[in-house]
């Protein structure tokens, strides 16, 4: 455990810039972190998860991750989203690697974000984007309040997100997945004690490390059984043994959700 707790945004940079700034965290109670990109998993494309849309400045560059649950709402983390406007961000989808031109990319309407959110060890990580244009990729379905059951100890998730790849190294270009087992709620007390807020959070990861979400990845999605069931949010570290991924608990949110999507 590296006993650092990041939030798992990175900053928007420009490629030249990159390698020398991703240790800007925002959250991080200091800055010697290990990071790690989404470790033992694998590179894939926007085409086979339509729903992975990128979060960027208004110059496209990459910070967050971020589902789509509707043709014009996109799922994201709170802490993504503080401090900015519907004029300094975009919503991009279809585009594999970060530093391509394809794809679509839509201006913002409406920034929510979670009213209670103040750090990610208290819980609420969550916003949703209202795109001005809409997307025309497939979205995905996201859990109800009531299936809190999908988060049953050593259930599958799958991961996906541009994160980064080395320590003070730079982000993926290209869109990387992986799969990890959900943590129950006393082993990630043990992991992280009074900053694992249990009815807001969800944790994933092995035992042992290896594999896990890391800055870059942060409002990008958690996936259980095809549906949106989480949001990447914070941990200790990335990929260290004993210290999961942890994962805003959509279930608790699903309803405040469903109303931004209708409004």
């Amino acid at each position: 455990m590296f006993g650092l707790t990041l939030a798992k945004k990175a900053l928007a940079v420009t490629a030249a810039v990159a390698a020398a700034t991703t240790t800007g965290l925002l959250g991080a109670t200091t800055a010697s972190a290990a990071p790690q990109p989404i470790v033992g998993g694998s590179t894939t494309t926007a085409s086979a998860y339509p729903y992975v849309m990128q979060i960027t400045d208004s110059s496209q560059n990459q910070f967050c991750g971020g589902t789509l649950v509707s043709a014009t709402k996109v799922v994201t983390a709170a802490h993504c989203m503080v401090d900015e406007t519907p004029s300094s961000v975009r919503v991009v989808g279809g585009r594999t690697y970060r530093n391509g031109t394809n794809g679509t990319v839509a201006r913002v309407s409406k920034i929510w974000i979670h009213p209670d959110y103040s750090t990610v060890t208290r819980g609420d990580d969550v916003a949703v984007l209202t795109l001005s244009t809409s997307m025309p990729y497939t979205p995905i379905g996201y859990v109800s309040s009531s299936d809190t059951g999908v988060y049953a100890a050593g259930t599958t998730a799958r991961i996906l997100g541009w994160g980064t790849t080395s320590s003070n190294g730079s982000s993926s270009n290209q869109l990387r997945t992986a799969t990890v087992p959900t943590v129950s709620n006393s082993s990630c007390s043990s992991s992280y004690g009074s900053r694992f807020v249990a009815s807001d959070m969800v944790c994933a990861g092995y035992a042992q490390g290896g594999t896990d979400t890391c800055q870059g990845d942060s409002g990008g999605p958690f996936v259980i059984g095809g549906r949106l069931a989480g949001i990447t949010s914070w941990g200790d570290g990335c990929a260290a043994a004993g210290s999961p991924g942890v994962y805003t608990r959509l279930t608790t949110f699903s309803s405040l959700v469903t109303t931004q999507i209708n409004s």
